[in-house]
């Protein structure tokens, strides 16, 4: 009786390290972008994933009426953005996406609002993407990222920022907002990883 309830524990332990790993490196390693999705920039020009420089890259999904975590995120990336800037790696190793998920309402006109709250467009290396939902959900769905719109066009989504390395694989997931988002720890693997 005693070895079955070893045997029974060992196998217990192997199955919840299994689905540990499969949650998170194995699914995370297996997020990629979409080769055939293209979006705009904030300046309407193309923005695919097909030949894209190696960079190490941090995406964020938003949509601009978000009350909360959305532009708590942004704001927080405008920081870290300005900390790496001062180490000369921002736009040259460092490239930020903020993909809204709400292209109905987030026209060219309120993107160029949200660009210019968070001064976005201050330099090179952050690009405000958007394009078709069908495009947009490739995107999100290759990242395992979830939204929706229960009809009140306030939606529900997902807490999740994303690292990526300069071969464009997924090396970290973040959460977002002022509680999730910690700009010291994203600091540290985003300079690990150049």
């Amino acid at each position: 009786m005693k070895k079955l309830y070893i045997i029974f524990t060992l196998l217990l332990v192997a199955g919840i390290g299994s689905g540990i790993y499969y949650f998170t490196e194995y699914r995370q390693s297996k997020m990629e972008f979409p080769k055939d999705a293209v979006l705009q920039t904030q300046w309407g020009d193309p923005y695919t994933y097909r030949h894209l420089t190696p960079k190490v890259r941090l995406i964020e999904f938003m949509y601009t009426q978000c009350p909360d975590i959305c532009p708590n995120t942004t704001f927080q990336m405008k920081q870290l953005r300005d900390r790496l800037e001062k180490e000369g790696v921002f736009g040259s190793k460092v490239e930020f996406l903020t993909v809204s998920f709400d292209p109905d309402r987030d026209t060219k006109e309120v993107l160029d609002r949200y660009a210019q709250t968070f001064e976005i467009n201050k330099s090179k290396g952050w690009y405000l993407l958007s394009g078709e939902k069908k495009d947009v959900q490739s995107l999100a769905d290759h990242l395992n990222f979830q939204y929706r719109d229960p009809g009140t066009g306030q939606f529900v989504h997902s807490s999740a920022t994303y690292l990526l390395d300069a071969n464009n694989r997924v090396i970290e997931v973040f959460g977002m907002g002022e509680k999730d988002f910690n700009q010291k720890k994203v600091y540290k693997k985003i300079m690990r990883a150049i």
